[in-house]
């Protein structure tokens, strides 16, 4: 009997019961006897899309893509956090689901069929890899590699919705009104290309979903760098999520002798959208040579972002050189000591960069995040994690965050002094860590006893936005202490004077102010990234200091208020509950609150390339 075939007979003689209780000990239980004992399930998936797979057919189905189970199953694919509505608008039809298969533990086609790779023209087979990819991502974000925490939706409501096949368009998108992933369809030289299909633009996706959940209140701002910071994260996750894929890691390692910067499949995006949208062999890619100085006048989020994924790409490439160094040094000084394939090393700087990538997300500001607050909330990070430093991780990635210019050398040396890890608050009135985890009623007596310490304004009606508690691991898998994780916001009131904001001149609006702060069990502050507000606070150093702070911020959101009315880039939204009119979507919105204008990010954040179609030529121009 093969190994396989013993692993098939295990999975169906474990009742439901036992592998219920199985599964409430899932984390503590070894991927291999996860997977057999069906805690989690094969799905199969292309490594990144139709084209790759025909292209190179060693990255074309992934059929060892292991997906976690949860015993409330259903059709649809359905689980606790999606949900599967395989609706065409287009075509006003509406795909039977994939039907869960309790006696064969898995998903099959409403005729019994395996969803292998030999469905893939089936419905039901786009239908569950869309599932599968999200569900095994979601569970990678919650890991305490990533953020060791429950997320949560930026909307009311615990399911997002998947759409593999809205319609007939060259697009893909996160829409938070419809609480959906919905993704479009499109012919080219005789071929439907559906862009669910693409484990990158799907993972984009939902990286944009996931960060609306961790930072709703970025839908609101109108900074360019916000908007970029979310087609970043969105790249992110489909760059790291590729690259958590044991046999896509050793193809890229083939393709590209273990040079990374000379490995376009391994940098390129959603290829096959790519090649047939604008014509070129991919979306975005992460190997790019941008700086902060060359986006400085840009608008457009998807451009600016490519700063970001450029500084984490060299990131990931400087890591991996580190390890070669490292085993060189070791033969040596020992011609005899054990060496590590280049496999192993580039799984060994993956690990690691998820962790320096992701886990940092829990740093960032509530409102108006910039990528100068990422870079610090990295940094942060890595000290926290690996205070020491050995191998000089955080000085390499300070080299690359200055030459990107995210970061100037002024702050090299504060950056890199030595200082202790931790300073406890200097805080005038005490609360235990436990009052102020336990709700956002007792994090908010805190924040309202230690305002003037947190500099937060007498008459500013502050709003808890999240409490959280976070349990993260070191690339040692070694626990770290926990952390508490406060997000709290205020409104700052603001007229728009003067002929420069045209439409909008006269109106009251608001300046989102703030701060995320981040404390340990021990009550050891980790990390308080704030972004203040203009009004005064005191006569203090500190405070005038912090007011100074707040009123830079005013003059850059007024600024880019104004830089986005004279681009034509805010208007009226047009959608509904199925979804947005992609052609009739502005960059940027707006809706009234109690009188006022509050400007938002576009309703949803899609795939589609903005280098030649986000200023004007748009349906939603004419009424704007």
């Amino acid at each position: 009997m093969s190994r396989a075939s013993g692993r098939n007979i295990m999975k169906q003689q474990l009742t439901l019961e036992t592998r219920k209780k199985l599964y409430s000990a899932r984390r503590l239980l070894p991927l291999d006897v996860q997977k057999e004992t069906g805690i989690r399930i094969p799905v199969n998936v292309y490594f990144k899309d139709p084209l790759v797979a025909k292209t190179n057919p060693a990255a074309a189905i992934d059929k060892n893509f292991l997906v976690p189970w949860e015993p409330g199953l259903k059709d649809g694919p359905t689980s606790a956090r999606f949900a599967v509505v395989d609706y065409d608008a287009t075509m006003g039809t509406l795909a039977p689901p994939a039907k869960w298969d309790q006696k064969r533990h898995t998903f099959v086609a409403p005729n019994g069929e395996a969803l292998d790779e030999h469905a893939t023209c089936l419905p039901q087979f786009r239908q569950l890899s869309v599932w599968g990819t999200v569900q095994h991502t979601l569970d990678f974000f919650e890991s305490g590699f990533a953020l060791g925490r429950r997320i949560t939706w930026g909307f009311e409501g615990n399911r997002l919705i998947l759409v593999p096949a809205a319609g007939y368009g060259e697009n893909a998108y996160y829409d938070r009104k419809s609480k959906s992933l919905q993704f479009y369809w499109f012919e080219r030289d005789g071929q439907r290309i559906y862009t669910c299909h693409s484990s990158d633009i799907v993972n984009h996706e939902f990286g944009h979903a996931v960060l609306d959940g961790l930072r709703p209140y970025y839908f609101e701002s109108i900074l360019s760098q916000t908007a970029g910071f979310h087609e970043f994260l969105g790249d992110l996750t489909a760059i790291l999520m590729a690259f958590r894929n044991n046999d896509f890691r050793e193809t890229v390692m083939v393709e590209s002798a273990g040079d990374l910067a000379s490995g376009s499949l391994l940098s390129s995006l959603a290829q096959q959208f790519g090649d047939a949208v604008v014509g070129q062999p991919y979306l975005r890619s992460a190997r790019n040579q941008l700086t902060m100085q060359d986006v400085a006048s840009e608008l457009r989020p998807h451009l600016v972002s490519q700063v970001l994924t450029g500084a984490m790409f060299d990131i990931i490439i400087a890591l991996l050189g580190k390890y070669k160094q490292r085993q060189e040094d070791r033969l040596n000084a020992d011609p005899a000591a054990k060496t590590s394939s280049l496999a192993q090393m580039f799984w060994f700087t993956i690990q690691r960069m998820q962790m320096m990538a992701i886990q940092p997300l829990d740093l960032l500001p509530p409102c108006d995040v910039t990528f100068r607050d990422y870079a610090l909330a990295v940094l942060r990070a890595e000290q926290v994690t690996n205070p020491t430093d050995p191998n000089g991780y955080q000085a390499m990635m300070l080299d690359v965050f200055i030459k990107r210019g995210i970061l100037g050398e002024a702050d090299r040396a504060p950056l890199l002094a030595t200082a202790a890890v931790f300073d406890r608050p200097q805080l005038a009135i005490f609360h235990s860590i436990d009052s102020i985890g336990a709700s956002r009623g007792g994090a908010y007596r805190f924040l309202d006893d230690n305002r003037r310490d947190l500099f937060i304004p007498a008459t500013a009606d502050v709003v808890v936005a999240e409490i959280a508690r976070a349990s993260k691991l070191t690339t040692e898998a070694r626990q770290m202490p926990d952390q508490i994780v406060v997000q709290y916001i205020w409104r700052e009131e603001v007229v728009l004077v003067g002929d420069r904001f045209g439409r909008f001149a006269g109106e009251r609006t608001s300046m989102p102010c703030g701060a995320t702060l981040v404390l340990d069990q021990n009550g050891n502050l980790v990390h308080w990234s704030r972004k203040p507000g203009s009004e005064s606070l005191g006569n203090s150093s500190a405070e005038r200091a912090e007011q100074a702070a707040g009123q830079a911020r005013l003059g850059e959101f007024l600024n880019a208020v104004e830089a986005r009315i004279r681009a034509g880039m805010i208007g009226e939204t047009i959608g509904g509950e199925l979804g947005l009119l992609s052609r009739a979507t502005p960059p940027f919105g707006f809706s009234r609150v109690d009188g006022a204008i509050r400007f938002e990010l576009s309703p949803h954040f899609s795939i589609h390339d903005d280098a030649s179609d986000e200023l004007g030529g748009r349906q939603w121009h004419v009424s704007s």
